[in-house]
């Protein structure tokens, strides 16, 4: 929380606002947890319930959702594997780098302690960014990265902006080029006009060492800093849910079998546990649902 508040995007809310909105005026208050991915049990992500009800209304209630402005998840992974050098990234906290208007920051309140001192009292705090877990945050901060491609394509070209048009879901870039000259200007290209709009593009993979090699250490995904650019060794990353193993250049798929009955809803509750949009794996899994097909058919 205090590494929010330090960024800015959150902060105290003065005194004198305090005492003039404390009756009759039109604030709201979102309660927060923190939350911890599995697979970065370091790492702990602010959370607002913005779905939180008090007299039947909630925030998410009344805000509007927006258009939808996500690109399709299939077409950002066929044109992730569309040319040989591939390139991925993503923007570090994209909803924070999007401001809320002014006026509208008392719908974003919430209680803290200062300096996360539990022994002193809370204090009134709002948030000056679009927030995760607010319906209205994917399409505004889609909205701004697409505004910045628009607003910036003439001082760079077609095709850095069309990256932020298309080759990205959500703070995800996956992008593919023909040649290695081309990554290199093109991954310099889009930090470069991402930065325009307030946006750090940042943890790079590369398929290419000498692309990697050419990203300033710090902007490289956190497994490949370390590694010896001169092996061939080089991790396997995710790629949109499917995991893409840079070594090889192939995509694939890690299943953790769990222990299920051996009925018919046990075989289709694992077959369905199988992330695949791309539809890759359905050869293998085609058996398993005639099987499952036979037992509906004969019961």
């Amino acid at each position: 929380m205090n590494g929010m508040i330090n960024k800015g995007y959150a902060r105290k809310v003065p005194a004198k606002e305090c005492d003039d909105k404390a009756v009759d005026s039109k604030l709201w208050y979102i309660p927060h947890h923190g939350v911890y991915h599995p697979r970065k049990p370091e790492k702990i992500r602010v959370v607002f319930d913005c779905s939180c009800q008090y007299l039947g209304s909630s925030l998410n209630r009344v805000l509007l959702q927006g258009p939808d402005l996500t690109n399709s998840l299939v077409g950002v992974l066929i044109r992730f594997r569309q040319e040989s050098i591939a390139l991925m990234a993503d923007i570090e906290a994209m909803f924070h780098q999007v401001r809320v208007p002014e006026s509208q920051l008392d719908y974003l309140r919430f209680v803290w302690w200062p300096d996360g001192n539990v022994n002193v009292s809370l204090e009134d705090y709002q948030m000056t960014v679009h927030l995760f877990g607010a319906v209205s945050s994917p399409s505004c901060a889609n909205f701004a990265l697409r505004k910045t491609a628009s607003d910036n394509e003439a001082d760079f070209c077609e095709e850095v902006a069309d990256t932020l048009r298309k080759n990205f879901y959500v703070d995800d870039m996956l992008k593919s080029v023909a040649d290695i000259s081309t990554a290199k200007t093109l991954a310099c290209a889009v930090q470069q006009i991402c930065a325009k709009g307030g946006f750090h593009l940042t943890k790079f993979v590369s398929n290419s060492q000498e692309v990697l090699a050419s990203i300033a250490e710090s902007d490289r995904a956190k497994n490949t800093v370390n590694v010896d650019l001169s092996q061939t060794t080089v991790p396997v990353e995710r790629a949109l849910g499917v995991h893409w193993c840079v070594e090889n250049d192939t995509l694939g798929f890690r299943i953790i079998l769990k222990d299920r009955p051996l009925t018919r809803r046990g075989v289709l509750s694992t077959i369905s546990s199988i992330y695949d949009p791309l539809g890759l794996v359905a050869p293998f899994l085609l058996k398993a649902r005639g099987c499952c097909s036979i037992c509906a058919i004969s019961t």
